[in-house]
């Protein structure tokens, strides 16, 4: 994992870290020197033109421009509020105007090198990754200590560039004393701990999933979540459908169980304790007639449950006061649950949208419903009711495809069923989610893609 600091976090471990102001600023304007030679191939006759504004940032692109100079680079440095607006022919801008604390609006100059910004691109909000006024699209972004929010949310990640992360000293370690829950990035070596491989006496049942999804019309949601489940590693996977009483066009493997006569959903609670995971959501439709039935289910399952899809709007519906909040509903269950909204979804749960701050906002819904909230988007955003938050980055605008989210559920089900925690099962599915696209097309992504990506990366 990358550790993520918030603004507040790093200035705190700015004013503890030990090493002096001088010091610290003449060890981040090497790493930039550094940097731009990298982007620049070299130094001698290149030309460089640094934009530093007053604060820390700009002292570290001046320290910068002496070591590029020393080196035979041609330096030029601008003050960043009287920089002209079209800079002159250079090979490479170090963007050292504004940092991580800026307030206000920022108009960055043009021109047509590669931009190295110093740890943030000026004018982009560093908690949340908002882009105020015209930010400098960056080449590479260089920045210390730690990865800030900004760096990984949407639009500050592709203002950025290539993000690295520099140590100079700083003692990330005080980050605490102002919160110490989770904020990190997930990586594949993660993914590789937190999912646990099966035993070699494993038996399908270890890893069961019962699967609550499709409906007339809706079947390929069903189709799609139960394939992705089987690819991640669920050992048995039994599905049945709402209001379909005859066989399925299910995945071969798939144990089709119509459920019959009276009590609907409440009749696949009858066996369900053989399962290890459920899932419920997928294509079931959203009509008031099924809240009841919905509700029972989710309050009588004794083992972790994703709730996805049309099972986050029915949950929601439980706001009209028959049912109460959709965290009274969640706190009558004996087991954990994992909920997998988008925006629109994440809003009839809560009430309103997410807003600028994703972090916070995801963080703050975990906590009020008693769930693991799992907000798709760009970055993704997992976060439990502690407040433990992880990011995920890998995705791009491929996974925007209808059934995409359905895949998704398949996979987090199948990590619980496995035997992962809660946070890390939603996660890692994130992850694996988006893992999925690395041998896919740029355009013409469809989710039964996704699950033949899941077959070589999952």
């Amino acid at each position: 994992m990358q550790s993520v600091l918030t603004p507040e976090q790093m200035r705190h471990v700015d004013k503890n870290s030990g090493a002096s102001f001088d010091v610290l600023v003449e060890r981040a304007g090497h790493a930039v020197a550094h940097a731009a030679r990298l982007l620049m191939g070299g130094t001698y006759g290149r030309r460089v033109v640094v934009v530093a504004g007053k604060g820390n940032n700009g002292a570290d692109g001046r320290i910068a421009a002496r070591h590029l100079e020393e080196r035979g680079a041609r330096a030029v440095v601008f003050d960043a509020e009287r920089a002209p607006m079209l800079l002159s022919e250079c090979d490479l801008v170090i963007d050292a105007a504004y940092g991580t604390g800026f307030r206000g609006e920022y108009f960055a100059p043009t021109t047509r090198a590669p931009i190295l910004a110093v740890d943030i691109p000026s004018g982009v909000d560093a908690l949340t990754g908002v882009a105020h006024g015209s930010p400098p699209r960056a080449t590479a972004t260089i920045t210390f200590g730690a990865l800030k929010p900004g760096l990984v949310l949407e639009p500050g990640r592709s203002i950025a560039g290539e993000v690295s992360v520099v140590d100079i000293g700083l003692a990330t370690h005080h980050a605490a004393d102002i919160d110490s829950r989770l904020l990190a990035v997930v990586d594949s070596n993660d993914v590789a701990a937190w999912v646990p491989r099966r035993a070699p006496s494993a038996h399908k049942w270890n890893m069961g999933v019962r699967a609550i999804a499709g409906s007339r019309g809706m079947l390929g949601a069903a189709r799609l979540a139960c394939a992705a489940a089987y690819r991640a590693g669920a050992g048995i996977v039994h599905l049945s459908c709402v209001g379909i009483a005859g066989d399925i066009d299910a995945p071969t493997e798939v144990v089709h169980r119509p459920l019959h006569g009276e009590g609907g959903l409440r009749a696949a609670l009858g066996d369900i304790d053989r399962f290890a995971a459920a899932f419920i959501g997928p294509g079931i439709g959203r009509g008031d007639e099924l809240v009841d039935d919905f509700i029972d289910f989710v309050v009588g399952c004794p083992c972790p449950l994703v709730i996805d899809g049309d099972g986050l709007q029915l949950l929601g519906a439980s706001r009209d006061g028959r049912h109460g909040l959709a965290a009274q509903v969640i706190a009558r269950r004996c087991a954990a649950t994992i909920l997998t909204p988008h925006e629109g979804e994440f809003s009839s749960l809560v009430g309103g949208p997410p807003g600028a701050d994703r972090i916070a906002a995801t963080r703050a819904a975990a906590a009020e419903i008693g769930a693991v909230v799992l907000l798709k988007g760009p970055t993704t955003v997992i976060a439990d009711p502690s407040g433990d938050a992880l990011l995920v980055e890998s995705g791009d605008e491929r996974l925007a495809t209808a059934g995409s989210g359905d895949v998704l559920t398949g996979i987090v089900a199948a990590h619980l069923a496995r035997g992962a925690t809660p946070l890390h099962a939603a996660a890692a599915g994130a992850f694996v989610h988006a893992s999925t696209l690395r041998d896919l097309p740029q355009d013409g992504v469809v989710a039964s893609d996704l699950i033949a990506g899941l077959n070589q990366h999952g």
